[in-house]
């Protein structure tokens, strides 16, 4: 049988739900099939996940025992597809198929072909569903921070695909059918093609989360300064501080990822110094007038964009993941000049990893100080008392949310 995007999906799947691997490492499996269709079955693998527990809901009743993973897999997929409208007759007999053909488990294909007609008779299986929750060693917390209303309301938006978001080069014209955001992205619908997009080939914008450019404009790079952008990979923000006339060092542990970087650099025809090293034991040659460190951190602010994070992780990275924040940003606050500047920016929705992780840093470094932010788009309610920058999944809700981040201004 030929592989196809559906065939992909489930392989996927199988990564992520079995073997523990992000998406990103399951790409394998999307070889020797054409960019369309690569493209359908990330969509597809994506939407299951984000899906997962409504597809069981609506499963079990049509289900003496659980199926093996491929199985249940192959109902998630179509389940995802009947709810979104897909037409039944090629929904079924494809995920027939698919387990008809398997050695293992083609005995089952009755079964599939018998649950899948009855779901298909359901009218809106998902309608009267909550949004699938978050996993409890993430959500407890986040409930205890900001409350469940609050959390319900970032799951709610976490269910839907993420929009795109880019940031624009000065002067670059408008895209068509772009939404300006009060902080001065652009808003694109989700799925869109971004390569065939006007102004990429030609470098006039970069793909960024609205979220994540904020932490830029809080750090406001002047034209000449020496500014290090730590942790750079991939790029977003480097692109960023180039375009504002920094003389910008893009720093990042990762070959692999640097090399996307240079790319976005290339494309765009921006300019940047781009070091390959571990910043626990690079030293820079004179101090930078400026410091943006986007610390290594769980990710979880970033569960809209990547549906396979609560499945694969489960907090324990947390252990040497605060260390290592606290580690690189008292090394670079070593490397300010006189009346420097720092960002200190993660994408996560854990305290530990913004608001502790701020107190603690005021705790060891006696004359450190919070420059509260006054930024385009920001609104009150996102500022911490101590002045930081707090943002959440269920931020500007109604246009697709953003990511969670935590933002911090520090000078000495």
């Amino acid at each position: 049988m030929a592989k196809t995007a559906r065939m992909a999906a489930v392989r996927m799947l199988d990564a992520v739900l079995e073997e523990g691997l992000l998406l990103s490492q399951a790409d394998t499996v999307l070889e020797d099939l054409p960019p369309a269709d690569r493209a359908r079955a990330q969509r597809l693998a994506a939407e299951v996940l984000r899906h997962i527990e409504q597809c069981d809901r609506v499963l079990k009743p049509f289900l003496r025992k659980a199926p093996p993973p491929m199985v249940l897999n192959i109902l998630r997929l179509a389940t995802v597809e009947l709810v979104q409208g897909a037409a039944a007759h090629g929904v079924v007999n494809e995920a027939v198929s698919l387990v008809r053909n398997d050695r293992r488990h083609g005995a089952l294909s009755g079964l599939v072909n018998a649950v899948l007609r009855k779901i298909a008779a359901i009218e809106a299986p998902f309608a009267k569903l909550p949004p699938q929750r978050l996993p409890y060693w993430l959500r407890k917390p986040l409930v205890d921070s900001w409350g469940r209303e609050a959390v319900s309301a970032m799951e709610a938006v976490q269910a839907k695909p993420a929009p795109v978001d880019i940031t624009l080069k000065p002067g670059a014209a408008v895209l068509p059918d772009a939404v300006a955001l009060p902080s001065g992205s652009l808003r694109l619908p989700a799925g869109v093609q971004v390569s065939a997009l006007p102004g990429y080939a030609e470098g006039d914008w970069w793909v960024q989360d609205a979220a994540a450019a904020l932490a830029v404009p809080l750090l406001a790079p002047r034209a000449g300064e020496r500014v290090l952008d730590l942790c750079a990979a991939p790029g977003g923000k480097t692109l960023q501080l180039a375009a504002a006339g920094a003389q910008v060092t893009a720093l990042d542990i990762s070959g692999p990822r640097l090399a996307r970087l240079q790319e976005n650099l290339a494309r765009t025809g921006l300019q940047a110094q781009v070091v390959a090293a571990d910043a626990l034991h690079w030293q820079p040659e004179a101090p930078f007038d400026a410091i943006l460190l986007d610390a290594p951190c769980s990710a979880t602010g970033t569960i809209r964009r990547h549906p396979d994070l609560p499945f694969v992780k489960d907090g324990s990275e947390l252990a040497e993941l605060i260390p290592l924040q606290a580690a690189l940003l008292d090394r670079a606050l070593g490397w300010l000049a006189p009346g420097g500047r720092l960002v200190f920016c993660t994408c996560s929705l854990l305290p530990e990893e913004g608001e502790e992780q701020l107190a603690a840093a005021l705790g060891r470094h006696p004359g450190l100080k919070v420059e509260p932010a006054a930024l385009l788009g920001v609104e009150p309610g996102w500022l911490t008392p101590e002045g930081a920058l707090r943002l959440r999944p269920d931020y500007w809700a109604a246009q697709g949310g953003m990511d969670g981040f935590f933002m911090v201004r520090l000078t000495r």
